[in-house]
């Protein structure tokens, strides 16, 4: 199979398989006389497997880890297993973070709707993103590090 009727099978761009060829993902297959790429069947399996697993969030590197094992003989299920389960530890982890700035967020939205700009002062550069300090903790603070304050 020449790398066009690979490229179309697999749904990506001969400059792909290429590139893949070079990171190690897709063996480089033997040659025409005229030299031509020629494929075998089985690169069209490797290749959905390799979309297949990038489109699981998957990186490059994994998936040619998981090729190599199988490549060597050995069933790489556990260890895609285990790539699986850090993947949706990682997720996990990303969303406890952008709830969190999304509750900022909103936080921040709320006292943006209750600033008004012509009160806007010039103590800092926006307000909406510095919560009023009250004058008692700003007099204490300022004691304690030894600052001046100004009157």
């Amino acid at each position: 199979m020449r790398i066009g009727d690979l490229a179309i099978a697999g749904g990506v761009t001969a400059k792909t398989i290429r590139y893949y060829e070079q990171a190690g993902l897709l063996p480089a297959p033997p040659r025409t006389p005229g030299g031509y790429r020629d494929y075998p069947p089985t690169a069209a399996t490797r290749l959905a497997f390799i979309r297949d697993a990038q489109h699981a969030g998957l990186t490059l590197a994994e998936i040619r880890g998981v090729l190599t094992l199988r490549d060597s003989g050995e069933a790489p299920c556990g260890h895609v297993t285990g790539l699986i389960d850090q993947h949706l530890e990682e997720i996990d982890r990303r969303m406890a973070e952008l709830r969190k700035t999304r509750t900022a967020l909103r936080e921040l939205a709320q006292r943006a709707a209750e600033t008004d700009p012509a009160t806007c002062t010039e103590d800092g550069i926006c307000s909406i993103f510095s919560a009023p300090v009250p004058s008692a903790a700003r007099g204490s603070s300022a004691r304690s590090t030894g600052a001046r304050t100004n009157p």
